[in-house]
């Protein structure tokens, strides 16, 4: 592979404001699926670069974001990806995501 992934910050807002521009062209389920497809790329990149975690915030809200966030973990973490994730001890709007052991 020629091309690497660029490197993802360390802890990653996964709200589609914090990413997308044009708000207002998307449906609610559209936009939830843009935050996790957000949460894949940033995800990967982390694992590519060997990162021993990163953080994602989900924050409150109704629970769709976290839910749909901690279900796309459960799979990751099942296919051996990651190691396990967590709340975040000091904010549970975050989620702690290991990726070595």
């Amino acid at each position: 592979m020629t091309q690497s992934l660029p490197k993802p910050a360390k802890t990653v807002d996964l709200h589609a404001e914090a990413f997308l521009a044009d708000l207002e062209d998307y449906e609610l389920d559209e936009l939830l699926a843009e935050s996790i497809d957000y949460l894949r790329e940033k995800l990967d990149a982390a694992i590519y670069w060997s990162y021993p975690e990163i953080k994602f915030i989900h924050g409150k809200g109704k629970g769709a974001l976290k839910n749909a966030v901690y279900e796309e973990l459960r799979i990751y973490k099942q296919s051996g990806a990651i190691s396990h994730f967590h709340p975040s001890y000091s904010n549970e709007d975050i989620v702690v995501v290991v990726i070595g052991l």
